[in-house]
């Protein structure tokens, strides 16, 4: 991706405890996407959450969770985003997927 480049964002909310033929899906989407040659994953761990079950997820100090709501953000162009899409619509049985337009302002590794 370029400096100044249209990209685009592709947001997946999930649970930490989900599932995909026995791993965890987040390290699987992770997995994936880097499999199919996308600029880049992170997964961010929400400390407080819910879902279309109404079911509140939190990390509460004194009621810890293993269930606690991910984001797993992929930017890329629009077009190698639609590379992983198939997979995600097999692999996430329960959960949200969002795509929107962002501008690349910087890409780079050392």
């Amino acid at each position: 991706m370029q400096m100044g480049e249209e990209g685009s964002l592709l947001r997946i909310f999930i649970a930490e405890a989900d599932q995909y033929h026995g791993k965890a899906l987040y390290e699987t989407i992770v997995v994936k996407a880097r499999e199919l040659g996308l600029a880049g994953a992170t997964v961010l761990r929400g400390i407080m959450g819910f879902g279309a079950d109404s079911r509140v997820h939190s990390a509460k100090i004194l009621e810890l969770s293993d269930d606690l709501p991910l984001v797993v953000e992929i930017v890329d162009t629009e077009e190698n985003l639609k590379k992983i899409l198939p997979f995600l619509q097999d692999a996430v049985k329960d959960g949200l997927v969002t795509q929107e337009r962002v501008r690349v302002l910087k890409y780079s590794h050392s």
